[in-house]
């Protein structure tokens, strides 16, 4: 007598969420960097596709258990699903745990007092004193910069570093004369799609020039410390370039940072 093999229903179904979840997960990224779709509809897609990819899992876990009881068939169909839901899991438990251990800013300055002008609409952040302490503890070197360097070339070590960052500048205004003000105006795509907008103000006086930089959410998305890193990030490849510089002039005098 033929003995009938049965395939696991619960593997079947937690391959097809599975196989539902993934797509949903990727397209929407690559739709949202490409600004096709809007923030909001990612966000409303990429949380189906993180509830079926928990479907998946979960389908999968029981899928797992039945067929160690049961003997059918499904441990492949079983083990895509496991591997699907996962691959959509990941990376959100990736953010979610770059949320936990960075600190969220959605507007990191170097200058509080008078910080750069944006020219995209930002959504309204007021930060209080406590938060500014906070910020300027968790991002010590986010500070203003002053060098013994004229303003105008000092526009061009900044705009030399934005461009090698490649983010797409939305507004130059080149300093005339060594105590003239110019600005760079940039907007950063996050690796999910979500847009930052990039301030830097280069300020000409007679003791140099001074460097103030802002970094500010677009979106009311968790910038998982982008904001503050960004500024850090670039205020230290300036101090390592302006370093550079006076090394190969030394009758100029040293740089001081506030």
């Amino acid at each position: 007598m033929r003995i009938l093999i049965r395939t696991s229903r619960w593997a079947v179904w937690a391959r097809r969420f599975g196989a539902l979840a993934l797509p949903l997960a990727v397209l929407p990224v690559l739709l949202h960097r490409g600004h096709v779709i809007t923030s909001d509809n990612f966000v409303a897609v990429e949380a189906v596709a993180l509830i079926l990819a928990a479907l998946g899992l979960l389908m999968a876990i029981v899928a797992y258990v039945r067929l160690w009881f049961t003997g059918d068939q499904g441990w492949w169909k079983a083990t895509m699903a496991l591997l699907l839901s996962l691959a959509c899991l990941a990376p959100a438990a990736y953010f979610g745990w770059e949320d936990l251990h960075n600190t969220e800013a959605a507007d990191v300055t170097t200058d509080f007092a008078n910080p750069p002008d944006l020219v995209s609409a930002a959504p309204p952040h007021v930060v209080s004193a406590a938060e500014r302490a906070h910020l300027e503890a968790a991002f010590p070197n986010a500070r203003s910069r002053n060098y013994p360097i004229a303003a105008p070339q000092m526009y061009d070590v900044v705009n030399g570093l934005v461009m090698a960052r490649g983010w797409d500048v939305r507004f130059r205004r080149q300093p005339a004369s060594e105590f003239d003000t110019g600005a760079i105006n940039a907007i950063v795509t996050t690796p999910l799609g979500f847009q930052q907008e990039v301030a830097i103000r280069v300020a000409g006086g007679a003791d140099g020039t001074t460097i103030a930089m802002r970094s500010a959410s677009l979106s009311v998305f968790p910038d998982f410390g982008e904001n503050g890193q960004r500024i850090e990030d670039l205020m230290l490849d300036l101090d390592t370039q302006v370093t550079d510089m006076l090394r190969q002039a030394p009758n100029q005098p040293t740089t001081d940072s506030n």
